[in-house]
């Protein structure tokens, strides 16, 4: 499916109540389903874990850098590639607990909680933000991260990860630095403080990490209006365009 159609249609779940909060499957028929009724739905058919095609997360937050880089505070990309090239994970996993071959999309869905909290106008705003796990999974060497960790076990040994190999391919993951020079977390720290708490000494910073973030995960974006259900302009969109065309202090 194309990645504008899907947006479109989980728009038209949000805006009919048909999404749950958190976690859900998208499946190849066009239809979503919740993590819970998806567990209960794998012990009757464990060939459902073969129609999944992209996880969305529905959510709700005050923070506005949470609304425009929601990738920056998910911890669970390193999950969904290890879902997807074949592994089960021992711990609670938010994409359940079977191997997801054809997993392809990761997908937020975020709305804000309250209005007038950080002085920006996001209120009756729905982001939806998709993006390809393999193109996100190259550009941040979850293959190398993965083989460095796992060694000669790799898939065909073992199929189960255990918690500590968990941890290290997490961690490995988000203490490289791929935005701006900065990891995960000091990038996200970054974006906080600029578009949360109005620190504009590091509105530099904060382009170079916005740009990165786009070379890294190539997001297909749309804002809408939650009374007219129609686009409208980003603040990220917004944001870069005055930091390129404005003259330099």
């Amino acid at each position: 499916m194309a990645a504008h159609y899907i947006v479109e249609q989980v728009k038209d779940w949000y805006r009919t109540g048909s999404i749950s909060m958190y976690g859900n499957l998208l499946l190849n028929d066009r239809t979503i389903i919740s993590i819970e009724l998806y567990e209960r739905s794998y012990e009757l058919n464990p060939s459902i874990s073969n129609r999944v095609i992209g996880y969305v997360d529905n959510h709700r937050t005050n923070f506005v850098s949470t609304l425009e880089f929601p990738m920056l505070q998910w911890n669970f990309i390193s999950y969904a590639y290890l879902h997807k090239i074949g592994y089960m994970i021992r711990e609670l996993s938010p994409f359940g607990r079977a191997p997801l071959p054809n997993l392809k999309y990761i997908i937020h869905c975020i709305t804000s909680k309250d209005t007038g909290i950080t002085g920006y106008e996001f209120q009756d705003k729905l982001v939806i933000e998709l993006i390809d796990l393999d193109v996100a999974a190259n550009n941040l060497n979850l293959t190398k991260i993965v083989s460095s960790v796992l060694g000669p076990k790799l898939l065909s040994e073992n199929k189960i990860i255990e918690p500590d190999e968990l941890d290290e391919i997490v961690g490995r993951t988000r203490s490289q630095k791929p935005f701006a020079d900065h990891t995960w977390y000091d990038a996200w720290l970054i974006m906080f403080r600029y578009f949360d708490k109005n620190e504009r000494e590091l509105s530099k910073e904060a382009l170079k990490i916005s740009q990165d973030y786009e070379r890294i995960f190539r997001p297909y974006r749309v804002v809408y209006n939650t009374k007219t259900w129609q686009p409208v302009p980003g603040l990220i969109s917004v944001f870069i365009f005055q930091l390129l065309t404005s003259s330099p202090p």
